[in-house]
């Protein structure tokens, strides 16, 4: 499947803003089973400044600065992106990792192969993921067992959090502590993904927040309705034997061709999709439309 995915920002400001910078983590990966065919970025005021790199976990990031006055800023990244799951590594024709225990991957996690060393580097606390509570551990060793294999907790872990947790996009916010996700069972996907993270540290291994989109269908016989999509989050453990096998507990699901990757963190702190910092005073608002649909004209 190949999509095209539009994804704006638009900031509309009470006062005159003098100069703004800021960082954009838009632009999709490419890598098994997903391809990146083109990508643009439309930014309105034009930048004076504009560059692009790999950060630190390998996202690509844009960085710009508007050094004019303006009272609105819009941001739209246009992707079109080659979704294939069959082309990814299946943990299932993995013996090794879908039988390693989790008292076996606590071993494993000890050597100092690359990838495992890379891998522990998120079994740390992290900005939005720190001062893992009893109730956080509680919950998670009831899935993961010591003799238990781990993608099978996983696999439950998702499945018992979009049973527990009610979906409620006016409870929570991007500060909103875990600690109060967890006692309430209510928030969105970043909430979910984050829960789950705790989870799996709590237990000694690596878990990964991942930033991306999801195709929502229209129900039967409506037409699909721009803007209607949304940005998505969902979680990742490493599994020594395997490597990173991705949950989606707000869906109930391992990802498949609908989820498309953006970027990978520690946690939300790290992949937000648009950040930075103005010199203004007053009040702003912001709005996001992201749409997702299969390709059909050539991104220009």
């Amino acid at each position: 499947m190949i999509f095209q995915v539009s994804h704006t920002t638009s900031y509309n400001y009470e006062n005159d803003v003098t100069f703004c910078h800021n960082i954009t983590t838009l632009k999709p990966k490419t890598l098994p089973g997903q391809k990146l065919l083109e990508y643009k970025l439309e930014i309105t005021p034009n930048p004076t400044e504009i560059s692009e790199r790999l950060d630190f976990f390998g996202n690509w990031i844009t960085r710009f600065s508007i050094q004019k006055q303006h009272t609105k800023l819009s941001v739209t990244a246009i992707s079109k992106v080659l979704r294939d799951y069959d082309l990814q590594p299946k943990i299932e024709d993995s013996e090794k990792g879908k039988n390693i225990t989790l008292e076996e991957a606590l071993v494993a996690l000890k050597k100092n192969e690359e990838d495992i060393i890379d891998a522990r580097q998120y079994i740390l606390e992290s900005v939005l993921i720190a001062r893992i509570s009893s109730d956080i551990k509680d919950y998670a060793r009831v899935s993961f067992k010591p003799n238990r294999p781990v993608y099978e907790a996983a696999y439950e872990l998702m499945q018992r959090i979009y049973t527990d947790f009610d979906f409620d996009p006016e409870f929570t916010n991007v500060a909103t502590p875990i600690h109060e996700v967890m006692k309430e069972k209510k928030g969105v996907c970043q909430d979910f993904a984050q829960i789950a993270i705790a989870c799996v540290r709590s237990m000694g291994l690596p878990a990964r927040y991942i930033s991306g989109y999801i195709e929502t269908l229209p129900p039967p016989g409506k037409e699909k309705l721009v803007g209607t999509d949304a940005s998505h989050a969902w979680f990742s453990v490493y599994i020594p034997g395997f490597g990173w096998v991705d949950f989606d507990p707000t869906n109930n699901q391992v990802p498949k061709n609908q989820h498309i990757i953006v970027s990978w963190g520690r946690d939300y702190y790290d992949v937000p999709p648009l950040k930075g910092v103005i010199y203004s005073t007053g009040k702003n608002t912001m709005a996001v439309a992201v749409d997702i649909r299969p390709a059909v004209d050539v991104i220009e």
